[in-house]
């Protein structure tokens, strides 16, 4: 899904809910609360239609789909105080800092264009202000004469930089984004914020799975300089629970035996990272630490419908160990989920991956995870258990 011959760019101008910050998510939540008013159950596969559009725009179609009994401005007057209360809990998508801080070091022209009104982008970029500060410029949806699909919006933005469209990259993660875009004669790199949906993207000139996979060095921009020995060094985060009886065909069809973990508990952390092989540190309650890699996502060759967590110990054990508690300190990013053209191919790169993340972990900069706190307050609870 990329083009052969790509654009040098000069500026890059981003969406922001949903590329930058997570509004989809937060959104999903309100509407849930919102609904049981009205005796509905919101049903997130909705999602996708609101994505991209101006809120007049999602409020009608919340009304057109669940048959509410008001106007689409009714309901937009209800939910937005209920959504703005919630703005101050918009988290950052991974990547997001990482790439702007990056952009900004190297003294790149930075541009906000998004359908949302002035007001609730001020709003939203009050709690993150390293996003706002690194904005030459910010075009918002009720500035324009047509929100997008039409490319008004990326057009302005460019005037305000000064620049031609065609030297401008633009990141999107929505259908209509990446069409207003491309009708301003802009590339675009597409980050869909729904899973799966990566091949409704065929006018992006490149589509990407998270910020996490960026390579600005395509463009012609200055190349990241934090990868280490192919692994990415990201925020730890800590996951843990029984291990669980999985798909069964981890060591059957892969003969390599993941260890399933039940998700129920990390339903949000599964949400806010995105899906890829990881790695980092794993300890079974009754034998020790081991290093791991995790895949974290859908498995696209398995067709999964759920978000998994499934880590591989790096290591051979002569026997299943289901119903041992197993806790994971995951430290380093790999790559993408990709899907395979054959269980052989598939089989080959969990290798490669393995030995990437076995020569990783002997670094400093993830070794020292084997002694997290994390760790050490499991040993206690699990010894405090015991003596109770």
């Amino acid at each position: 899904m990329m083009s052969s011959a790509r654009k040098l760019v000069s500026c890059v101008i981003f969406d922001l809910d949903g590329t930058l910050v997570n509004t989809d998510g937060l959104v999903s939540e309100v509407l849930k609360v919102y609904l049981v008013k009205y005796k509905k159950k919101w049903d997130g596969r909705e999602v996708q239609k609101i994505i991209g559009k101006t809120p007049i725009e999602a409020a009608a179609i919340i009304v057109e789909d669940y048959g509410l009994p008001l106007s689409k401005e009714d309901l937009l007057s209800e939910f937005s105080p209920m959504l703005s209360d919630q703005w101050c809990k918009l988290k950052a998508l991974p990547g997001a800092y990482r790439l702007i801080g990056h952009l900004r070091r190297h003294g790149m022209k930075m541009a906000l264009a998004s359908n949302s009104p002035r007001a609730n982008i001020e709003t939203k970029l009050s709690y993150h202000p390293t996003l706002r500060d690194s904005f030459a410029s910010i075009v918002a949806g009720d500035e324009v004469k047509a929100g997008k699909p039409s490319p008004e919006i990326y057009l302005q933005a460019a005037k305000n930089l000064r620049l031609n469209p065609s030297k401008c990259l633009v990141i999107e993660d929505s259908l209509t984004g990446v069409c207003a875009a491309k009708a301003a004669k802009m590339s675009v790199v597409a980050v869909p914020s729904l899973p799966n949906l990566s091949h409704l993207y065929t006018k992006a000139d490149e589509v990407i799975n998270s910020l996490l996979d960026m390579r600005p060095e395509t463009w012609g921009l200055p190349p990241f300089d934090d990868w280490i020995d192919g692994t990415l060094p990201v925020e730890p985060w800590r996951v843990g629970g029984s291990v669980i009886k999985g798909y069964g065909r981890g060591s059957k069809m892969l003969g390599i035996p993941t260890a399933n973990l039940s998700v129920e508990r990390y339903a949000t952390e599964l949400s806010e990272h995105p899906a890829g092989v990881y790695f980092g540190w794993a300890k079974l309650s009754t034998r020790g630490f081991y290093k791991m890699v995790v895949s974290i996502g859908w498995n696209p060759y398995f067709s999964n419908t759920e978000k998994s967590i499934e880590p591989w110990l790096l290591h051979k054990f002569d026997e299943d160990f289901y119903g041992e508690e197993l806790h994971l300190v995951i430290v380093g990013y790999i790559r993408p989920e990709a899907n395979f053209p054959s269980l052989e191919s598939l089989v080959a790169k969990i290798h490669e991956d393995g030995k990437l993340a076995e020569k990783a972990l002997e670094l400093p900069i993830y070794a020292k995870y084997k002694d997290d706190e994390y760790f050490k307050s499991i040993a206690l609870d699990h010894n405090n258990h015991f003596s109770q």
